[in-house]
């Protein structure tokens, strides 16, 4: 999930590009690199190396977003996850002035996103983690790393078809575990059915009406802006943006997503009953260092409901902690949050691929497919890839639905949760990469 006032990612390791500059995507056709930016390229381990000079590589716009010691703190991250940094193994030009790196680490391979500005001198305009691959050689070896990872964590491969989808490779998979934005697709499936039902059509616009959102391009929008939920869902997915999702989620309807969630496969949806907008959730565990979510967790279904529609409704963003989140521990994950297991998450995918075949799907495989999460390489080996995760303190998800070049689909999703600690986004993420470059059928 993106959180309130910080305006992270929903995978949270990616360095952010610079907005006047981002990363341009892999074109199809081979590019030739300008000198000055392979010249960029090489000095590129120096500065991961913790040697190079961060002021004279990075342009100014890079720098105002990304501060040296937040910079610092995310190659810490990176090397505490994956172990030392090695060497650079392969370039990939897009354009003259931009590609994807190919960046080896003990334990893992990292795609890097490059861009240069091409006037002189030929700073760094952005840098962009698109994608980690752990180094275990097999399914079983990626199995067992995430059986033994502190906390729980759930892993599952399912082949999809016209009955239930059949587990090829799993553990803990019925287990439920904390989510973060991966709820985002129940919300997305409702879309999806009433549009299919033609009770709404993707150009369908919301009127901004003044009311309170969390973080997200929407926040500080005027009274009266329109946006269509074609955008609204493009952004809850591909950026996990939080403001987004709130104004769908009071647009479609609480009761209505909630209809959805047995629908689409989850088996206890009582637990996620209410189904909470992402500010509320902040509001519970941000205000009085968790007061509101003592109370809120004591009553019954209704009590809860009352207590969202009055005074957690009417209370301010003001009044949650600023630092909520940001020390990195984890805030009642266990009891507070969005619950679904491995397999749901299968069927979840499951439905959404047999909702959207055909032209009247296109909208929502666009969406699904725009942030896939693993590094291009892999992805270039499926035919298809959509996805969606989640993280906060302790939590991370991952789900990617694929479609192999023979035509044959199927899920990959994993959940690692730790209610004392941070969990190792990293690590887990590339645990996911390598699961999906390791599942591509022969």
């Amino acid at each position: 999930m993106r959180y309130l006032l910080l305006c992270l990612p929903a995978f949270a390791l990616a360095v952010p590009a610079s907005a006047q500059t981002p990363p341009t995507p892999q074109a199809a056709a081979p590019a030739q690199a300008a000198p000055e930016f392979e010249a960029r390229v090489k000095e590129l381990a120096g500065i991961l190396s913790g040697k190079g000079d961060y002021d004279a590589y990075f342009a100014p716009s890079f720098r105002a977003q990304v501060p040296k010691e937040k910079f610092d703190q995310i190659n810490a991250q990176l090397i505490a996850t994956n172990g030392p940094y090695s060497d650079i193994q392969n370039v990939e030009a897009a354009s003259p002035w931009s590609g994807a790196v190919t960046v080896a680490y003990r334990d893992a391979l990292a795609t890097i996103r490059i861009a240069v500005d091409p006037a002189a001198p030929h700073q760094v305009t952005g840098l962009l983690i698109s994608g980690l691959t752990a180094r275990e050689k097999t399914l079983d070896q990626v199995s067992t790393a995430i059986q033994g990872l502190r906390g729980g964590a759930g892993f599952v491969l399912a082949r999809l078809g016209n009955g239930a989808p059949q587990a090829l490779k799993q553990h803990d998979a019925d287990r439920p575990f904390a989510i973060g934005s991966e709820f985002k697709l129940v919300i997305l499936a409702e879309l999806v059915r009433a549009t299919n039902a033609g009770e709404r059509k993707w150009d369908d616009t919301v009127t901004l009406d003044g009311t309170p959102l969390p973080g997200g391009g929407y926040t500080f929008k005027p009274v009266g802006t329109k946006v269509s939920l074609r955008e609204l869902a493009t952004q809850m997915i591909s950026i996990s943006d939080n403001s987004a999702t709130d104004i769908l989620l009071r647009t479609l309807g609480r009761e209505k997503v909630e209809a959805m969630m047995p629908v689409i496969g989850i088996a206890d949806p009582a637990r996620n009953r209410p189904f909470l907008g992402t500010l509320e959730l902040f509001k519970l565990k941000g205000v009085g260092q968790g007061a509101l979510a003592k109370r809120y967790l004591a009553l019954d279904e209704a009590g809860r409901r009352k207590l969202l529609a009055g005074e957690i409704a009417a209370t301010p963003i003001g009044a949650i902690d600023p630092m909520l989140f940001r020390d990195g521990k984890p805030v009642m994950i266990d009891q507070l949050e969005w619950f679904e297991s491995p397999n749901d998450l299968v069927r979840v995918m499951d439905w959404l691929r047999r909702n959207t075949e055909g032209p009247k799907g296109t909208d929502a495989r666009a969406i699904l497919s725009k942030n896939t999460s693993i590094s291009p390489a892999v992805a270039a080996k499926w035919q298809y890839v959509g996805y969606k995760g989640g993280s906060e303190p302790g939590v991370i998800a991952m789900t990617l639905l694929l479609q192999a070049k023979n035509g044959d689909w199927y899920v990959l999703s994993g959940s690692w949760n730790d209610p004392a600690a941070e969990v190792e986004q990293g690590r887990f993420a590339g645990l996911i990469g390598k699961a999906a470059e390791l599942a591509v059928p022969e």
